[in-house]
């Protein structure tokens, strides 16, 4: 599978992004105060929000981190499964399993049939990987590729629309009518490329029809996640989450129990993340794996900081908390690059100390071990 690329200007401004995305979110705090008791503060609160995403979107810079390999198209219609499947399905193996992913996909959680559907999926897949046959196993590859990225980018088009209504402010989200004519004028525009404006809004009753809610999505990313490691796809799983940099911005506004399963999958992720680079590979192959290891803690770092801690109990236990604090150290390590390491740690340190909720990730001793190394840097110059 092709890997996807990144850019030392891309990941810079993923970089300023979050921490303006971040500045933002704090300051709004004092215009709510204000805005609960003077209902025209309230209006243009409501107005400044959703310009700031509005406009936040219109930027090139932003959009150019964005990998608009992970964005496929979303037709107004529904697509039928012939749309979903991936472009060298030749073999009933193939079709059969792109069905039963894409029945996954549309059918609620709460149907009945739905565990039976992802069972027979699981027995497939499990079969597939057993029988030891390279062309049986690239079904496997092709189709779970197809599903990660179809599912990722619907999750992007979710996010996006209920993101338009919500503004979190230190660590409370907060929720609010947008205008509606505005409303509907950032909804039509699902994103902006190069040479024009794209329509690709579903309508919320192919959503629905879709089981749509974001939470079932990221539960089905994680087990997409999950099976392609196990179909030795984890560079490609990780490649494509790193750069959904989209999702990674628009879930420090979600709701909590989104948050949470979005930072199991990508406590998992970064786990497979540490294991890239370790074989022999060319240099340009190990630069590309380094910017993908960047990418991915530039995009998910500020969540682990802010939604850790769940809503009821931490989404991580103990030893889960513990083991990926020593998975980031490793991957800040990993980055070699001391202008790529400071980046990191001051977008950490950023997150970490204006988060009153929660005490981690700890970073503390990559950023000593930095400030040393840096130091002697300056001393040996």
């Amino acid at each position: 599978m092709a890997m996807l690329e990144a850019s030392p200007s891309t990941v810079a401004t993923l970089l300023v992004r979050n921490l303006v995305t971040s500045v933002f979110f704090y300051a709004d705090k004092s215009l709510l105060n204000l805005s609960e008791r003077f209902k025209l503060l309230e209006r243009l609160r409501y107005v400044i929000a959703t310009s700031f995403l509005f406009f936040l979107r219109l930027l090139p810079p932003f959009l150019q981190s964005f990998d608009l390999n992970v964005l496929d198209d979303r037709p107004l219609k529904h697509p039928n499964y012939v749309n979903y499947a991936p472009v060298n399905e030749d073999s009933g193996i193939a079709r059969a399993l792109s069905q039963l992913l894409t029945i996954v996909h549309d059918i609620p959680v709460t149907s009945r049939k739905y565990e039976i559907v992802r069972s027979l999926a699981e027995r497939l897949i499990d079969e597939n990987h057993k029988e030891n046959v390279e062309a049986l196993r690239e079904v496997n590859r092709s189709v779970l590729s197809v599903a990660f990225s179809r599912t990722l980018s619907q999750l992007a088009a979710e996010m996006t629309d209920l993101g338009l209504d919500r503004v979190e402010s230190d660590g409370n989200t907060v929720s609010g009518p947008v205008p509606f004519r505005l409303s509907r004028v950032l909804r039509a525009f699902r994103y902006v490329g190069e040479g024009g404006l794209f329509w690709g809004r579903k309508s919320r009753e192919e959503m629905n029809r879709a089981g749509g809610s974001a939470e079932k999505m990221v539960a089905e990313l994680l087990w997409l996640a999950q099976k392609m490691v196990y179909c030795g796809l984890e560079e490609e799983a990780v490649s494509r989450w790193a750069a959904a940099s989209n999702v990674a911005w628009l879930a420090l506004s979600a709701e909590p129990r989104l948050q949470g399963s979005l930072v199991k999958v990508s406590a998992f992720l970064l786990k497979q993340a540490r294991n890239l680079g370790h074989e022999e590979s060319e240099e340009g192959k190990r630069e590309q794996q380094r910017q993908t290891k960047m990418k991915m803690l530039v995009s998910w770092l500020p969540l682990l900081c802010r939604a850790s801690n769940g809503t009821d109990a931490p989404v991580l236990n103990t030893s889960e908390r513990n083991e990926l604090e020593k998975v980031l150290e490793e991957l800040i390590e990993t980055l070699e690059r001391e202008e790529d390491q400071e980046q990191v740690l001051s977008l950490w340190l950023c997150h970490f100390t204006y988060c009153p909720s929660s005490d981690w990730p700890n970073l503390y001793a990559s950023y000593a071990r930095w400030c040393t190394a840096s130091r002697r840097m300056l001393i040996l110059q």
